[in-house]
């Protein structure tokens, strides 16, 4: 028979255990898709490796730079090339921390030379001592650069944290100033871009909500994560039934194009919070695959676009392999079609460094080399 007197007192304890055992569950530390645990290939050694180059001066001042889009009207869609040299060459350094953070992960992930795993970190050290790109003096342009460098370098630095080789073990100081630099940096971002007018937001939320996404695995911070979903689900409710998203169509000629840029941030926020117990995948009754699906059917015959908004639509773009690397986290998440999957397999593999890297590498790894292996 119960003892009511022995129920009465235990009863707080239980109460205790099952609040700790829901806050264990809670807590359990951000991850990434199984692919980002990958060991490196091989560690090679000798002198093949090809030297560390100077590390790009850390960007510290104003983010107040010229859009190449300067003089175009409400639509954005005219390409200024004037400003746009103009902006190259200012960001330049910017750009060069982004793109050498990605190669020389995909290269360390390959090859396992150490001097390149400590150029990248010494690369993102220097940036993060500098405080670099955290300017609050920033125009639209200069905070798009801001939340595009944070989701390159955080994303690229995921794979070299959560490899199962573990080569950041003997870099923890490193480690650690990088970790701050890009919460806090994420911080900023969420500043940014949070709470925008609908009619403002567009695919730089999108990318804002990635760089976001990524700093949260990569500094195990729920609250980013968390952020990060909300963006997702304002976008995700933007697309419409036929799968299309009204502030990207306004962009006359490029609106195929802008509604293909949307989907490698929103498809990769889908995939992270979908290992980390959120599935995305029927907000707004399945909008990722709808607009997935309007794309790649834009892509066969552009003149829907055409006829949703009344511009023959500039598929210059959308020529080029790797503006396709979202298949990668999408064909993740949804069951593609045979057609789709052969399309993705003859593009690969994706190698795009807003997206830290070789995306094939880890999401399907089996087709890795690409191009038809």
């Amino acid at each position: 028979m119960r003892n009511p007197k022995l129920s009465t007192l235990l009863a707080p304890t239980l109460l205790s255990l099952a609040m700790f055992a829901g806050a264990t569950q809670a807590a359990a530390p951000l991850r990434p898709p199984q692919g980002y645990f990958a060991p490196v290939d091989k560690f090679k050694t000798g002198d093949k490796s090809e030297g560390c180059d100077a590390v790009p001066t850390p960007y510290t001042g104003s983010l107040q730079f010229r859009s190449k889009y300067e003089g175009s009207d409400k639509a954005r869609a005219t390409l200024n090339v004037q400003s746009e040299k103009a902006f190259r060459d200012s960001t330049a350094d910017i750009t060069k921390i982004e793109r050498g953070t990605s190669k020389r992960v995909m290269q360390f992930m390959r090859d396992g030379r150490p001097e390149q795993l400590e150029c990248t970190l010494n690369w993102l050290t220097a940036w993060a001592q500098a405080d670099a790109l955290m300017s609050k003096d920033f125009n639209h342009t200069g905070k798009s650069m801001r939340k595009w460098a944070l989701g390159s370098m955080a994303s690229a630095y995921i794979r070299l944290k959560f490899s199962d080789s573990h080569p950041l073990a003997t870099h923890q100081q490193q480690a650690q100033l990088i970790e701050a630099w890009f919460s806090k940096m994420a911080d900023q971002v969420v500043s940014d871009w949070d709470n925008l007018p609908l009619e403002q937001t567009n695919n730089h939320s999108y990318w804002a909500a990635w760089s976001v996404m990524a700093t949260s695995v990569a500094t195990n911070r729920r609250d980013l994560f968390d952020w990060a979903v909300k963006e997702y689900k304002v976008g995700a409710n933007q697309i419409d039934a036929d799968g299309y998203l009204p502030n990207e169509l306004k962009r006359q000629q490029r609106a195929l194009a802008y509604h293909n840029y949307a989907l490698p941030p929103l498809a990769m926020i889908a995939s992270f919070a979908q290992v980390n117990g959120v599935d995305l995948r029927q907000e707004n009754n399945g909008a990722l695959k709808r607009l997935g699906d309007r794309v790649l059917s834009g892509v066969k015959d552009p003149d829907e676009f055409e006829k949703k908004n009344g511009k023959e639509q500039d598929m210059t773009d959308l020529k080029e392999d790797m503006k396709f690397a979202w298949l990668e986290p999408y064909c993740s998440l949804y069951t593609c079609s045979p057609e789709v999957l052969a399309k993705k397999h003859k593009m690969q593999p994706f190698k795009t460094f807003r997206l830290g890297g070789d995306l094939t590498k880890v999401y399907d790894p089996a087709n890795e080399k690409g191009k038809g292996s």
